[in-house]
C-alpha cells in the first residue's frame, strides 16, 4: 500500500530553525518540505506558487506575521491548511491567527514527534491546538467576561460580532460550546446550564462529530475561529 506524501511550506525569517525544521520533517517517510520561506511576504508567494498540502508558519516573521500569512493563505489558496508555529503561547497575534482560519497552532518547544503528527492531523482535515495555546484562550476569555462586567450602566458598548453557528445546532449544544471554550470542564459546564455530566458529554460528543472537528481541543479552536467567544 502506498503512503501519500504530504507536502510543507516551511516559513521562519531564522534560517537555523528553517534547516532544522527540513532536517526533521525530511526523515519523516509521509513528509517532505517543497520550499521554504523567510519572511510573511515570500510565504504568502511561496505557498500560492507550490500549493502545498500544508504550511507551516512561523507567528512573528518581517512583512507579514502569522495571521496576516494566514488571511492571505485562506484567500487566495484555501484549500492549504495553515498550521502555525509561536515561541510563546501569550502572542497577541495567537487570537488573530484563530480567527483568520489557521488550522492549529503549536509552540516551538513542543516534540518533533508531535509536530509531525499535528502535521498530519491537519493534512487531514483536524484541527489542533497546543495545550499552551489553548490556556491563553481560555485566559483571553475570562479577560473578555471581566470587561463585560465592568462596562457602567448605560454606557455606550460596541456589539461584539455576530458568530457564525452552522445550521444543525441546537441552542443548549450552542450554550455548550461557547462554554467548552472559556476553559470549564464538563462538570462545570453541566453547573452552568443545570444539567447532568452525562448529558453535557452527549453535547460535546455531538458537537464534535457535527463540526466535523477531532477532539475538545480542536472544538475549542472552532469556537473562537468562529467567534462563538468574544
Amino acid at each position: 500500500m502506498t503512503t501519500s506524501v504530504i507536502g510543507i511550506v516551511l516559513a521562519d525569517d531564522q534560517a537555523v530553525v528553517r534547516d532544522g525544521l527540513s532536517m526533521l520533517l525530511g526523515a519523516a517517510d509521509d513528509l517532505t518540505v517543497v520550499a521554504t520561506a523567510p519572511d510573511g511576504l515570500a510565504a504568502v508567494e511561496t505557498i500560492v506558487r507550490e500549493h502545498p498540502d500544508v504550511a507551516l508558519v512561523d507567528l512573528r516573521m518581517p512583512g507579514l506575521d502569522g495571521a496576516q500569512v494566514t488571511a492571505e493563505v485562506r484567500r487566495r489558496a484555501p484549500e492549504v491548511r495553515v498550521l502555525i508555529l509561536t515561541t510563546y503561547a501569550d502572542d497577541d497575534a495567537v487570537l488573530p491567527a484563530l480567527r483568520a482560519g489557521a488550522a492549529g497552532y503549536l509552540t516551538k518547544d513542543t516534540t518533533g514527534e508531535a509536530l509531525c503528527s499535528a502535521i498530519r492531523t491537519v493534512a487531514a482535515g483536524g484541527s489542533v491546538l497546543d495545550a499552551a495555546v489553548q490556556q491563553r484562550l481560555v485566559s483571553l476569555a475570562g479577560d473578555a467576561a471581566q470587561r463585560s462586567s465592568t462596562i457602567e450602566a448605560g454606557s455606550p458598548a460596541a456589539a461584539p460580532p455576530e458568530p457564525e453557528i452552522p445550521e444543525g445546532l441546537t441552542a443548549r449544544e450552542v450554550d455548550t460550546l461557547r462554554l467548552v471554550a472559556q476553559g470549564l470542564s464538563n462538570q462545570q459546564v453541566a453547573t452552568k446550564l443545570v444539567v447532568s455530566e452525562a448529558t453535557v458529554k452527549t453535547h460535546v460528543n455531538h458537537l464534535i462529530s457535527k463540526l466535523a472537528v477531532d477532539g475538545r481541543p480542536a472544538l475549542v479552536a472552532w469556537a473562537w475561529r468562529h467567534g462563538v467567544v468574544s
